[in-house]
This record gives structure tokens, C-alpha cells and sequence, in this order.
């Protein structure tokens, strides 16, 4: 069964948190980024973007030990602490739609990792995965959990319950119009609850974190590698992972967009379409899909419906029922000839916040001459492909919470 550890995280002062929170590094613009490193000296941007202080960009190994560096001084300048005893943490996220997040901060098992208990739904990046391996070789922490889900648990939430009728640790809202919640679990009895009922459980399914947690698992095996007295209970044998019952995640979808229609007019275009689906031309009337298979199309000033022939589609298994990979083998790839999700040129994707309207934008300016809106998966339909062993295709699913760097850190 998966094993959920306390730990003693390392946390800014109460008095310093809100400055120090941020969002991870590349969800600013290079302006955003540039605004709070100036006004704003306690951002954690500071740490994770060194070069700033020299006013020059800098990679690889030496920006590596850079970030350390930052890090040390954050903590010689009593700007975090770290906790005297191993705790679990409970973080609750309310958004400005009053949408909450609340969830329990601890360490995951890499070992849980290797051994399927904690299941994955994407591919990651080898490249990507061996650099952020050799970061956290250098830097030894890690500021940005996981994110993991678990079917939701009564005995978990009754003490989350209990907790917020006291006073938080942390409170603070963000410019983002985030308000941020944090109480430190110290009670034995409590900790002791939290990793029995984890451990009750069969899996926990990665939400959003992959190249984290592999980053993680790598970073575990080239250290036991090189320790002649590994034991498998060092504090790299874990990693940091906010989890969150099943029923308080959300998620979105991605939509695309294409530059071209692969040579074809737009009669051809939609007569090659029809060969798969249903298609009902809405004019101005906005549309955006209420359900699986069916696809909201924006092209040439007007919006489509298109509904999937189900005769005409074989489904196979859980990832050909997925509306991501039915339109990648209707209509990406045999009709818009677009082989590569990752790389092509001639693709984009806008998340759900983005919307239709926002596609319809993007088409009527000319930067786009087609656009496709999905409907959402579910929770179920991650499991499914997980439990399966297979993975989504790109920009499939945008998840919330999307969680801030700083606020919990995990040394190792």
C-alpha cells in the first residue's frame, strides 16, 4: 500500500510568506517576471532566477549552484525556517469564484513510484527529466509538490475540518485574487490518522507533476547508487506531494488551433469531415460542447457543431476514447496532415480559460484559419488510462489548483 510520510518542511516566516510565494517561473511573462524581481526582493523568483542579481542569464551547472546559494542566504537572512519536528501540512487554495481547493502536504514514496502505486497518465521528456535531476543533485530541495489525488476519505477531511476551525498559520491572497490557507499537523494522533488512511488505499494517480516525480525517481537511484549505507528511509527516497481527494479537482480542456487547412478549401475541408461526423453549422451562435465526442468548431466566421459518427470510429481502448486522440486521428492527422502534436509549427494550443471566444479571436485575426473546443475529461478517464498503462496525448487536460513555490519546501 503507498506510503505518505511527515516531514519537516522548511517555511517562510508568517510575516514573509505572501512576498515569498510565487507562481513556478515560466507561467509569467518575461514583464511579470521582471516587475516582481524588481519590487519585490523576498520573491522566490530571486532563488530560482540568480542571474537577476548580475543582470545576465545564466544555465546549467552554474545557475545550479546559484539557486543553492540564493536559498542558504534566504535562510541565513531568517527569512525561512525550518519545522523542529516531522509534520504534514494542510494548504487550502479558494479561488475568486470561490471555487476551494484543500489538500495535505507530505512526502510520497519514490519507491511507491517505481512500484505503480502512484500511476501516471503522461509521457515525460528524458532531456527534461535528466536536467531537473542534476538541479536537484546541486540545489537539494524541492519548493514545488506534486499534485496527487486519492478517492475521497472521511476520516482525512473530518480533520481537515477540525483544523480550519482554527486559525491558520498562513493567510494571504494573492494579486492572482487566490487566498492561501496553511495549518501545520504536529499532533501525533492526527499524523498518525493521516498515514493510516493513506495507507489504506490502493494507488494515488499523479495530476499534474510528471517530470517532478520522475525527476525525483532518478535522483533516488543515482544516490542509493553512490551511498554504500543506503537504507531506503533518506529523506531522497520521498518527495514532496500535495494531496487532494478526487472530487476537488478540476479539469479543463485544451483547445487547438491550426494555421492552415492543409491545402484544402473550405468546402473540401468540411466534406472530408462529414466522412466522421455530424456537422451543424451554428453561424454566430457561440458553441461550446456539453459532451464526450462531440467537437465545437470555429472556421471562416462561423461556428460548427460536429458530432462523432460512433459508427464510423473504432474504439479500442480507454485512450481511443478520448476526444483529445479522436480528433488527432480524424482530423489532425489524415485531413490537416499534422503528425507531431508536440513540435508541429502549423499547431496551438489555448487552454480552457482561453475559450471559444477566445479561438474565435485568434481565427478572425488571421493568426489561425481553424479552431476545434473540446469537452473536458473526467477524473475517470485518468485513472482509466493510467490503470491501463497508456498515456494522453499533449495538452489534453489543464488541472487546478496549480499550486505557488515556497510556501513548503522539502530538503534532502
Amino acid at each position: 500500500m503507498p506510503k505518505v510520510i511527515p516531514f519537516k518542511a522548511t517555511r517562510p516566516t508568517r510575516d514573509k510568506v505572501s512576498l515569498i510565494a510565487s507562481r513556478p517561473y515560466e507561467s509569467y511573462s518575461k514583464s511579470e517576471r521582471e516587475a516582481r524581481l524588481d519590487h519585490n526582493p523576498y520573491s522566490f523568483l530571486h532563488i530560482v532566477n540568480p542571474g537577476y542579481k548580475y543582470h545576465t542569464e545564466i544555465s546549467g551547472e552554474e545557475r545550479f549552484n546559484l539557486v543553492k546559494n540564493r536559498f542558504e542566504e534566504f535562510k541565513e537572512d531568517c527569512n525561512f525556517k525550518q519545522d523542529e519536528s516531522a509534520c504534514f501540512y494542510l494548504h487550502k487554495i479558494v479561488h475568486r469564484n470561490e471555487v476551494e481547493f484543500i489538500g495535505i502536504v507530505g512526502a510520497a514514496s519514490v519507491e511507491d513510484y517505481e512500484n505503480d502505486l502512484i500511476k501516471k497518465h503522461e509521457n515525460t521528456i528524458s532531456e527534461k527529466t535528466e536536467v531537473f535531476t542534476e538541479y536537484l543533485k546541486t540545489v537539494h530541495f524541492n519548493a514545488d509538490p506534486v499534485l496527487l489525488t486519492y478517492p475521497d476519505n472521511s476520516e482525512i477531511e473530518n480533520i481537515a475540518k477540525n483544523l480550519m476551525a482554527n486559525r491558520a498559520e498562513y493567510e494571504f491572497t494573492t494579486t492572482s485574487h487566490e487566498t492561501h490557507y496553511f495549518w501545520v499537523i504536529d499532533q501525533k494522533d492526527m499524523i498518525e490518522t493521516i498515514c493510516s488512511e493513506f495507507q489504506k488505499m490502493s494507488h494515488f494517480y499523479i495530476a499534474d507533476g510528471h517530470h517532478r516525480s520522475s525527476s525525483s525517481v532518478a535522483l533516488k537511484q543515482s544516490l542509493a547508487k553512490d551511498n554504500p549505507k543506503h537504507t531506503g528511509e533518506e529523506a531522497y527516497n520521498f518527495f514532496m506531494g500535495f494531496f487532494i481527494p478526487e472530487s476537488q479537482l478540476k479539469i479543463y480542456e485544451f483547445n487547438r488551433l491550426v494555421k492552415d487547412l492543409n491545402g484544402l478549401t473550405k468546402d473540401e475541408f468540411l466534406i472530408k469531415l462529414d466522412a466522421n461526423y455530424k456537422i451543424e453549422n451554428l453561424k454566430q451562435h457561440y458553441y461550446k460542447p456539453s459532451q464526450k465526442h462531440h467537437f465545437s468548431m470555429y472556421l471562416d466566421g462561423d461556428f460548427y457543431a460536429l458530432k462523432l459518427r460512433k459508427k464510423s470510429y473504432n474504439f479500442e481502448d480507454a485512450l481511443s476514447e478520448l476526444d483529445a486522440q479522436i480528433l488527432y486521428d480524424t482530423i489532425l492527422k489524415p485531413i490537416l496532415g499534422i503528425e507531431n502534436l508536440k513540435n508541429s509549427p502549423r499547431l496551438s494550443y489555448a487552454q480552457s480559460q482561453k475559450d471559444m471566444a477566445y479561438v474565435k479571436g485568434a481565427v478572425d485575426q488571421g493568426k489561425y484559419q481553424v479552431g476545434f473546443g473540446m469537452f473536458p475529461v473526467t477524473i475517470k478517464d485518468i485513472k482509466t488510462i493510467a490503470d491501463e498503462g497508456l498515456v494522453m496525448p499533449p495538452k489534453t487536460t489543464y488541472i487546478e489548483p496549480k499550486l505557488r513555490s515556497g510556501i513548503s519546501i522539502y530538503e534532502f
